[in-house]
């Protein structure tokens, strides 16, 4: 797992010094080791956290033999060693000189061409520039594991893991505009999903993709879109939970590979135990588990431990003090470059620090609730396509809004302008979000959010399959897997997700409904597969999640957040934001509407990035 940046400068007045700056402010990705390809006007940066092969030679930038390629690579390639066999039989010159992964990409790019892609599996982000041909190639994993940022003038292109690397040169700095869309969108769902980033110019590389740069155009094309990869269901279930059972412990054996200590991520859930169970399964000795815990009515931190126990694994926990977690909001924006709203970020920051003091490597579930249909959001999903139900809801928003904060939420939930805007305004609501009638109030100019909530897929899918679909192109790539790559690499430690393995994601996605969610059982298949390995009755509580008791610390301690950043005269100082608006929200809060606190949340790591960067 690594840190790449790069450019093209077709002025000639970079130098390599801006290429160190860059690189090294990725560091805590990688900080076994740096290295930098300047040439001409292209360079290429490396910083590198040893996982596979730690000797020297393994170390980026690398090149082939005869010069002409330069690669750099952040990331995990879990078939390198089937790739390599396969190099060796149908290339018998090619001679490696290293036991990485690195060699075996690049290997595969001089061998196979750029169809080269479609044969790794893992997380990747992949620059490779051709000197002969005078090209740049980037490519992303398909599920959007790993980042890439780009930036892109008449005279320079360039990209980076994170938005900070591209703020080191001087005409990316001095050309930063506000992207009003992102606001909107950020405000509607907690985080800016790709391509876009709070700034106008830099842009995220989508995923399943590869770009070209010819030192004038950039060329995309997808190679993978999960739409095109579903067909017929599969609805024989004791046949489709063997090969669920069979892939999953395919997939972990092959993340388990590593040269460096590991471990899972355990909070005590359905899919961080499957992954632990399988891992534990597989290894011949006690595996490592990380949890925490808080000392709050949400705290799992005991199941993790029983389940723990249960199994054998070499367990470590930690109770957080709040003061601790409190102390971190500040530090979010550095973290994450741009505003982002899940209040997660906190405790995963939090694991993925104790994590890194035992291991260099670990496993985590992340996946599973989008391809297993774990949220209620489906549940809403499905009501919703009651045409009686949607045909009532303005006057049932109305008489719900007089009621309760639970009705108040369903009210917002229920009051929908546009059909075709449903699916994002039902993941809006379940996360405590703006609606886009909220929105126009608060903001002074309005940019509408607009997100691809179609589908190209070949057969018709439910409501609540549609759902999940959504969830897993936007939420999962531009807020989850966000949420754990820059909290774990900044604390130096490479997190794995065999869940979203390309085959177990076309799997999942291609059982019926009733495969993934029985009744109100979600996660069905995941579930029995699960109980082969840990007892049903250990699961028996209900799904609380990963999260932090903000709305309590919003009330008390940390409401000292709200009266300093979102009062009238820093407000109006913005010059974004309807002060009248977000007065009378702090006022409805303050009177007991917590359902808010979400959205006070969400304003507040707005304002922090505004005023931290005097925009």
């Amino acid at each position: 797992m690594c840190g790449i940046v790069g450019f093209w400068d077709k002025t000639s007045l970079l130098q390599k010094d801006d290429l160190k700056i860059m690189t090294d402010t990725l560091t805590h990705r990688g900080p076994d080791a740096g290295g930098y390809f300047f040439e001409n006007a292209v360079a290429l940066g490396h910083r590198r956290l040893s996982i596979i092969d730690l000797s020297e030679k393994a170390n980026q930038p690398m090149l082939s033999k005869d010069g002409r390629y330069v690669l750099v690579f952040n990331g995990e390639i879990y078939n390198f060693q089937e790739l390599k066999a396969q190099l060796s039989t149908e290339f018998p010159n090619y001679q490696f000189e290293t036991q990485s992964d690195t060699e075996v990409v690049l290997a595969s790019y001089i061998c196979w061409g750029e169809s080269f892609v479609e044969k790794l599996e893992g997380m990747f982000a992949i620059a490779i520039y051709d000197k002969v041909m005078g090209k740049i190639r980037l490519y992303r994993d398909r599920i959007g594991i790993k980042p890439l940022f780009y930036y892109q003038s008449e005279t320079l292109f360039a990209f980076a893991s994170e938005l900070k690397a591209l703020l080191q040169l001087d005409e990316i700095k001095n050309n930063l505009e506000l992207d009003e869309a992102a606001i909107n969108h950020y405000l509607y769902v907690g985080y800016i999903p790709c391509p876009h980033t709070i700034y106008r110019k830099i842009k995220k590389m989508p995923q399943g993709n590869r770009v070209t740069f010819d030192g004038n155009n950039l060329q995309f094309h997808s190679y993978w879109k999960l739409d095109n990869r579903i067909g017929e269901p599969a609805t024989d279930e004791k046949t489709a939970k063997q090969t669920l059972k069979n892939l999953l412990e395919e997939t972990i054996e092959k993340c388990l590979f590593t040269d460096v200590p590991f471990g899972t991520f355990l909070s005590g859930g359905i899919d961080s135990s499957l992954v632990t169970a399988v891992a534990q399964h597989i290894s011949n000795q006690p595996i490592n588990t990380f949890s925490i815990g808080f000392n709050s009515q949400h705290n799992e931190a005991e199941y993790a431990k029983s389940i723990a126990r249960y199994l054998g694994t070499h367990h470590c926990e930690m109770y957080v003090d709040e003061d601790d977690a409190k102390s971190l909001i500040p530090e979010l924006l550095n973290i994450y470059d741009e505003p982002y709203g899940d209040s997660s970020a906190i405790p995963t920051y939090i694991l993925s620090k104790m994590t890194r003091q035992h291991v260099t490597m670990a496993l985590s579930g992340d996946g599973g609730d989008e391809l297993f249909l774990g949220y209620g959001s489906y549940t809403w999903a499905k009501r919703m396509s009651n045409s009686l139900l949607y045909s009532l809801r303005k006057p049932m928003s109305k008489l719900l809004f007089t009621q309760g904060n639970r009705c108040k939420r369903v009210a917002c939930l229920l009051n929908v302008d546009d059909k075709k805007r449903l699916k994002s305004h039902i993941f809006s609501q379940e996360q405590y979000c703006f609606t886009q009638q909220e929105i126009q109030q608060l903001l002074k100019t309005n940019t509408a959010c607009e997100l691809d909530e179609e589908n190209s897929v070949n057969r018709s899918l439910s409501a609540t399959e549609q759902q999940s679909l959504f969830d897993f192109s936007y939420y999962l790539p531009d807020d989850l897997l966000v949420k754990v790559d820059r909290a774990s690499m900044c604390n130096s430690l490479e997190v794995r997700v065999p869940l979203l393995e390309r085959k177990v994601v076309e799997f999942a996605f291609n059982l019926e409904e009733n495969l993934r969610k029985r009744g109100t059982i979600s996660k069905y298949l995941l579930k029995e597969v699960l109980y082969d390995y840990v007892p049903a009755h250990f699961f028996d509580r209900p799904k609380w999640g990963f999260s932090i008791p903000l709305q309590q610390w919003l009330q008390q301690d940390l409401h000292y957040l709200i009266d300093e950043n979102l009062n009238q005269q820093t407000i109006e100082s913005l010059q974004i934001f309807n002060y009248s608006y977000i007065e009378q929200l702090v006022k409805r809060f303050n009177a007991g509407e917590t359902y808010l606190y979400n959205r006070l949340w969400l304003l507040l790591q707005l304002v922090f990035f505004l005023r931290k960067n005097n925009h």
